[in-house]
C-alpha cells in the first residue's frame, strides 16, 4: 500500500511489534496485514529481528545515524579471526565440560561400589 502525502512514519511499541509476530503465527500474512494495515515486509522483518535477537531487538531502533555519524542497526560482525577464537574456545570449554561430566560419573559410581562392599 503506498502512503499518502505528508503521513509520518508510524512508530511501533515492542509490545506491539511482538502481539503483530503472535498474530502472524496463527493467523498467517494476509490476515495479518488486514487486521494491523501493516506491510508484510515489515512484520516479515519484525519477525527475523526477534527470532535472531528476542524482545530486545526488537526495541532497538534501526533507523537513521548515531551522534558519531555511524549508522544505528545490528552491530557489525566480529573479525573473522576474533570469531575463529571464540568458536576454539567454546569448543574447548565444551569438552572440558563433557570431561568434568564423565569424571564426575566415575566418581559417584565408584563411591556406590564402595557403599556396597561395606
Amino acid at each position: 500500500m503506498p502512503r499518502q502525502k505528508g503521513t509520518k512514519n508510524r512508530i511501533y511499541t515492542p509490545e506491539i511489534k511482538k502481539q503483530v509476530i503472535d498474530f502472524l503465527e496463527i493467523n498467517g500474512a494476509t490476515e495479518t496485514e488486514k487486521h494491523f494495515n501493516i506491510s508484510n515486509s515489515v512484520f516479515y522483518k519484525w519477525q527475523r529481528i526477534y527470532l535472531e535477537y528476542g524482545m530486545e531487538g526488537l526495541s532497538e531502533e534501526r533507523r537513521g545515524r548515531n551522534k558519531d555519524g555511524k549508522p544505528k542497526g545490528r552491530k557489525p560482525n566480529l573479525d573473522k579471526k576474533v570469531e575463529e577464537d571464540l568458536i576454539a574456545k567454546v569448543q574447548r570449554l565444551e569438552m572440558e565440560n563433557a570431561y568434568l561430566k564423565k569424571l564426575a560419573a566415575l566418581i559417584q559410581e565408584e563411591e556406590r561400589k564402595q557403599k556396597k562392599s561395606k
